[in-house]
């Protein structure tokens, strides 16, 4: 039997593995709860800002049977925070969140302050990476980009920036250049620091909002840049794109990344027939797992996997009222499978 660490690597280089896995990454994936965070006494949003408690809660979606991963940080904003945005750190209930914006076109994108990986939160994620990867080899240590377009448009209004894609081409293109630059700095530093796969999740990037040429010009360009980088510096690497993919099916199998991660909007099946020969991810509702019973979830798991989900994932951030008893179903899914091969 594989251990999860090579369970995940098997898949994500395209092999069969003895059994789909089950994960969850961290980011915008987030898989803190209210009752995970009750059961191991370490709670949000101190866990925001401390390494060795950042690192416990993401030892404890493993070792309380949700996910067969390690994955930090919780949350979308420590990328714009150390671009100078005011970031909000939230609370038990709810996720940091974006509250003040550094500039006001993107022309003014010079301003922005390069990201510092040795101090603020960027530095607390690396060491809660650090203190991960002394627990062993078994279990995939996963560290979480939030992508390039939701970045940009995290340290500046958002109408305004997708106006200026089009208004103010050149300059937007500068800005998403240097965001871009600096993500891949935070993210070759986690590997540095021991993490084993990058997630990018870019749920502001959608083809809904930017049609199939934008896009293409402005997701797929900066997010194969990164992606790129994170193969070269050693990880292996998984993309997370929100919304429906009707519109940009074509332009969403140029991403570079080992595997390809969707919301519960797209339907598995009609993703696996336009996305031919890659690795899919996802993606049980986070509705039915903060709602519904274990037997749905367990049900909506074991359809993915029918439908050609490769690896068995919520579809989006799980609610944080989730009950653990749901969240575990999907394991248990997986498991099953597992026994009946």
């Amino acid at each position: 039997m594989l251990t999860p660490k090579e369970r995940l690597k098997t898949v994500l280089s395209g092999k069969k593995a003895d059994r789909t896995p089950c994960i969850c990454p961290g980011g915008m994936m987030n898989m803190i709860t209210e009752e995970l965070m009750k059961t191991v006494q370490i709670y949000l949003p101190q866990a925001h800002t401390d390494a060795r408690m950042m690192a416990g809660l993401a030892k404890a979606v493993y070792e309380q049977g949700c996910f067969e991963n390690y994955g930090v940080p919780f949350c979308m904003t420590i990328e714009a925070e150390e671009l100078g945005a005011g970031v909000d750190m939230g609370s038990s209930a709810y996720e940091p969140h974006v509250t003040e914006y550094v500039i006001g076109t993107v022309s003014d994108w010079e301003k922005l302050p390069k990201l510092d990986v040795t101090k603020g939160r960027a530095k607390v994620v690396l060491d809660a990476l650090g203190i991960l990867k002394e627990e062993g080899d078994a279990v995939p240590i996963v560290g979480n980009l939030t992508g390039p377009v939701s970045t940009a448009s995290s340290v500046m209004e958002p109408v305004v920036f997708y106006k200026e894609l089009r208004k103010k081409n050149a300059d937007a293109h500068a800005f998403m250049q240097f965001v871009t630059d600096q993500l891949i700095r935070f993210g070759q530093a986690q590997i540095e620091a021991g993490a084993d796969v990058i997630a990018i999740s870019d749920p502001s990037a959608t083809g809904e909002i930017l049609g199939p040429k934008y896009f293409r010009e402005f997701t797929v360009r900066y997010v194969n840049q990164i992606v790129d980088a994170m193969k070269e510096a050693g990880a292996q690497t998984i993309v997370h794109i929100c919304g429906h993919m009707n519109p940009v099916y074509k332009e969403v199998d140029e991403i570079h990344s080992d595997a390809l991660s969707f919301d519960s909007v797209v339907p598995m099946k009609e993703a696996r027939e336009e996305l031919k020969g890659r690795t899919l991810m996802g993606n049980v509702s986070t509705y039915t797992l903060e709602f519904g019973d274990p037997d749905k979830v367990e049900t909506l798991a074991k359809n993915c996997v029918k439908n050609g989900s490769d690896i068995i994932a919520p579809a989006c951030g799980l609610g944080m009222r989730s009950p653990l008893v749901n969240i575990r179903a999907i394991l248990q899914a997986v498991r099953e499978e597992e026994n009946h091969a």
